[in-house]
């Protein structure tokens, strides 16, 4: 993708407001806006029609972590999407042009499966996509609600509206179906990458409460990158609950929430390390 587009301005947008808040005596809290935006988004909600309450059902299935990193508009569709379906038994793909720039954003609600991350990275690289920013969550009740900005860096000019149809019927029918996981599509190195090449880091620590572990990810942006960190994780039985995922020019910084089998022990977590620092080299 170009070194600057709509998306990365508006995280600009909101580390400046942030900031502000907290440099005017905020709590953490109150400077990421979480009852803000669970107000803003109930407004959003009243214009498009929805009664009061309507939310309730999947906001209850929902934590503070959620909130904290979608912004009003987003949780309003979220809950436009799937207010009616909390408990839905097939899959629901919802995919619209991102309300903060180019590209497209995708919404995936289903039942949590132990590949789920790895069939999505898949799905979008076989297609040519990057993925510029997603957002991994699990509900209360074992959905994942995960969200994605898909940009195509092929194409100086592409007609995103066209792609909408098409993305969301592709996507639900393989994820319906159980369909073979995609492989994706060989693409080449930037002219950057090549001549400014990014030493890959892997990390896996402890979280703060001691009940999972944090993975940070930082490497040269290339296709299917993510898609060999999920296998990777599938391979280890490792579990994914949350993810933040940000492509920022040709750098990636990756930040997992795991758990599983062996991460209590060195031994396991270097050669878990070992094995995603060899999938990450360019």
């Amino acid at each position: 993708p170009k070194v600057w587009n709509g998306w990365k301005g508006k995280l600009l947008e909101d580390l400046f407001f942030t900031t502000q808040r907290l440099l005017r005596g905020a709590t953490p809290q109150q400077a990421l806006g979480t009852p803000i935006r669970q107000d803003d988004a109930r407004n959003l909600l009243r214009y498009y029609g929805l009664r009061p309450g309507t939310e309730d059902a999947l906001w209850d299935q929902l934590d503070t972590v959620y909130f904290l990193r979608h912004d009003p508009e987003e949780i309003a569709w979220h809950a436009r999407m799937l207010y009616y379906r909390v408990e839905a038994g097939e899959p629901v793909v919802k995919a619209r042009l991102s309300h903060v720039g180019e590209g497209l954003q995708v919404m995936v609600y289903m039942q949590d499966q132990r590949d789920l991350f790895m069939r999505l990275c898949g799905f979008f690289a076989r297609l040519g996509f990057t993925i510029a920013d997603a957002k991994i969550h699990t509900t209360r009740h074992g959905y994942a609600l995960d969200s994605f900005v898909l940009l195509d860096p092929g194409q100086e000019e592409v007609h995103y509206r066209d792609l909408i149809n098409l993305l969301e019927h592709d996507l639900t029918e393989r994820l319906r179906t159980n369909a073979p996981v995609d492989q994706p599509a060989n693409g080449r190195l930037s002219r950057e990458v090549k001549h400014f090449p990014i030493t890959p880091e892997v990390s896996i620590r402890p979280d703060e409460r001691g009940q999972h572990f944090i993975m940070s990810v930082t490497a040269a942006d290339r296709p299917g990158l993510l898609f060999g960190v999920a296998e990777t994780l599938t391979h280890y039985g490792i579990n994914l609950h949350t993810a933040k995922i940000a492509t920022l020019g040709e750098r990636v910084e990756d930040t997992f929430l795991i758990s599983g089998p062996g991460l209590t022990q060195d031994a396991q977590v270097l050669k878990i390390e070992s094995d995603l620092l060899e999938k990450l080299a360019v």
